[in-house]
């Protein structure tokens, strides 16, 4: 492999620097301090040296937004990775568990990715509403559509679901990318649904003033997606916390 110039290497840690200090703009002033000339500031350039990086604000935000992505979706197949290979219930498990985690860990990059702050920047680049979206969908998609080919789920055939409500299935399952039916996506989303409800409500800390420790309801959750799916929960389970980080 050809070794880098000086100059490349100079341009590489140009560009490393940046996008650490616009993610921590991002965490400290939010979306809206999330700026050219601020993160230039932020690593002593002036703003036009950062577009040959990023193209413009959107730009900016855009790698903040790949970067966070990233950096969720590799805890996820590490937490995966982790788990004996042919124990579908422990990867939906460990992997539930790593969104709960990171997310908790990460409040603010949840925000970005999930939350309010998603809204914001949904409109600043044409492939942002769909992110997240193909990369959840894609990673849940693998156990899912294993468990479907097993004869393992008990779906709703087509013509069951609610014509509307099938309309916006087979939307989903076109851009995200997914290759079973509807039925199967319908108990995708039907899961997604309270895993989701229960990351807003410790995320953004609803009813802490009862359920401060989330993971008993974590786990009743876990217990009940899990037998919607055939599955019951593994005894082999590995989970950790190790590695996560705190903020940005």
């Amino acid at each position: 492999m050809t070794e880098l110039t000086r100059r490349e290497r100079l341009r590489a840690e140009l560009e490393r620097d940046a996008r650490a200090a616009a993610r921590r703009l991002a965490a400290e002033e939010g979306v809206e301090g999330l700026t050219v000339a601020a993160v230039a500031r932020a690593v002593g350039v002036t703003p036009p040296a950062l577009y040959r990086y990023f193209d413009g604000r959107a730009g900016l935000v855009r790698a903040v937004y790949d970067d966070v992505t990233a950096e969720f979706m590799d805890t996820l197949a590490q937490a995966v990775r982790r788990q004996d290979p042919d124990d579908l219930s422990s990867h939906l498990h460990a992997a539930t568990r790593a969104v709960l985690d990171w997310s908790m860990a990460n409040k603010v990059e949840f925000d970005l990715l999930m939350g309010a702050a998603y809204a914001k920047i949904a409109d600043s680049e044409e492939g942002i509403p769909t992110v997240i979206a193909r990369e959840l969908g894609g990673f849940f998609g693998v156990p899912f559509a294993r468990l479907w080919r097993e004869g393992r789920l008990r779906i709703q055939a087509d013509e069951d679901i609610d014509p509307v409500l099938a309309e916006q299935l087979r939307t989903y399952r076109a851009r995200v990318g997914l290759d079973f039916p509807i039925g199967v996506v319908l108990l995708m989303v039907i899961c997604w649904r309270q895993i989701y409800g229960l990351l807003c409500m410790v995320v953004y800390e609803h009813h802490n003033f009862a359920f401060d420790d989330p993971m008993p309801l974590f786990e009743h959750m876990m217990d009940h997606l899990l037998g919607i799916l055939g599955l019951e929960r593994s005894p082999r389970l590995r989970v950790t916390d190790a590695g996560l980080r705190q903020g940005l």
